[in-house]
């Protein structure tokens, strides 16, 4: 496994970096736990301190971070400083909370005299095994919460994100982190278990693939170590009522077409309503053909795999509607109709700028469509029935649900989701209770 800039653009190496020795990983895992002696004993506001430069450092070098991950995975310039915008919005959060979010939890004692309490405290190092779909992003909500807590941090991040995943080391030392708090690697997978085996790593969260998340579930699960899970995602994207179809319909294309449709929580299945269903498909299959991808998908290999994901799903009975053909990394904007529970695309993740369209007759096959699928990260309602809308929020079988809304994520919120989307949360209040030691303090007289 090469640690390389791929430009998908060009499909031209850029950089190339090595893979660290078994020494060098040695290395860093004790720097971090030795790190984690002091760091776990600072106070929440000295490590926010910390935090929120972390944060402030990523608004004053947005022009040059997006330029790296623009060569690394093809990320507009534009939407590149967008996110590491709200990557800095995400350390700034947990600094301004770090001190509420840690404070001692008094239990009413019910069981006799005296008093109780719940005290969070680090548990020492994780090891976070982040993607390359949203290179800061991801980093933030991962190391952001644990860092206030007073965990220490090793971040493996992407094969092709080596100089995003430096330039975040960078910007930790800038701000003052102790050397050893938070500890790039370009580990190799191999590297990985020995890590996780590491007595003093505490626990691991991995955002990719579902092979990914059970390789390292797996690992973590011989050592008894805990493990937050963010895998794959089908997202529906469910239309029961509207009184503005072309409205509706641009939400669905923002929804798909975010990242160029590299996103697991992206909208990949859209369900309409028959009433509904021949207007709404008209505009939205305009709205996404003409939308295009500006960019290119993250490699060639990843615009390879997407098209022979759709040929098979055309051969399989599906009908596509798209605006031109593969060109390297570049992909075609695309919508599957026709897809029926036979097709495997039926139940497959489409990472790239396709969408399935599906038509139900009512809110109870609407409802069922959703939720016949392996994964359960998020979902979108679309509905001018507020009861509707939680009825059928209720109903879905997945971690997140937004209705009548999109791009409505915020660091307050907690992300995640359920069945082969993964387990655990991030981001919010409870993205700071999952590598935490929630310690009961009971006095008695």
């Amino acid at each position: 496994m090469d640690y390389a800039v791929l430009d998908p653009r060009t499909g031209e190496t850029v950089a190339t970096f090595p893979v660290a020795t078994d020494e060098e990983i040695a290395q860093a895992v004790a720097a971090a736990a030795e790190a984690h002696r002091s760091w776990g004993r600072t106070t929440p506001a000295e490590r926010a301190s910390v935090v929120r430069r972390v944060g402030e450092l990523h608004l004053e070098r947005a022009d040059e971070l997006a330029r790296i991950i623009e060569r690394e995975m093809g990320k507009p310039h534009e939407e590149g400083v967008g996110e590491v915008e709200y990557a800095a919005s995400i350390f700034e959060y947990y600094a301004d909370n770090a001190e509420a979010f840690l404070a001692d939890e008094p239990i009413e004692v019910t069981s006799g005299e005296g008093t109780a309490l719940i005290r969070r405290a680090s548990v020492g190092t994780v090891l976070g095994i982040m993607p390359w779909n949203f290179p800061y992003y991801q980093v933030a909500r991962f190391a952001a919460p644990n860092l206030v807590t007073g965990n220490t941090v090793l971040l493996k991040h992407a094969p092709q994100c080596p100089e995003s995943a430096a330039a975040i080391a960078q910007m930790f030392r800038d701000a003052g982190a102790p050397e050893g708090v938070y500890v790039n690697i370009y580990a190799s997978n191999e590297q990985v278990e020995t890590i996780i085996a590491a007595p003093s790593v505490r626990g691991v969260s991995l955002t990719g693939s579902e092979r990914a998340g059970e390789a390292v579930a797996s690992i973590a699960g011989r050592h008894l170590k805990k493990v937050v899970l963010e895998l794959g995602g089908s997202d529906p994207f469910i239309v029961l009522s509207t009184d503005d179809v072309g409205a509706t319909a641009e939400a669905a294309v923002a929804a798909r077409m975010e990242n160029t449709g590299q996103a697991c929580n992206a909208a990949k299945r859209i369900i309409v309503l028959d009433a509904l269903y021949d207007d709404f498909v008209q505009a939205f299959q305009e709205k996404l053909l003409a939308a295009g991808p500006a960019a290119p998908l993250s490699s060639p290999r990843a615009a390879a795999n997407l098209a022979e994901q759709v040929d098979r799903a055309v051969a399989q009975g599906a009908q596509l509607a798209a605006t031109g053909e593969r060109n390297g990394a570049f992909f075609p904007a695309g919508v599957l109709t026709d897809v029926r529970p036979d097709n495997e695309v039926y139940h497959q993740e489409l990472f790239g700028p396709v969408a399935q369209v599906y038509r139900v007759a009512d809110e109870a096959e609407a409802i069922e469509l959703a939720n016949d699928t392996p994964y359960g990260l998020g979902s979108y309602v679309f509905t001018t029935d507020p009861e509707q809308a939680l009825r059928v929020a209720d109903a879905l079988d997945t971690g997140m649900v937004f209705i009548n809304g999109v791009g409505a994520e915020g660091p307050e919120l907690p992300f995640g989701g359920t069945k082969r989307s993964g387990f655990g949360r991030e981001l919010g209040r409870l993205g700071m209770d999952e590598f935490v030691n929630k310690k009961l303090i009971r006095t008695v007289g």
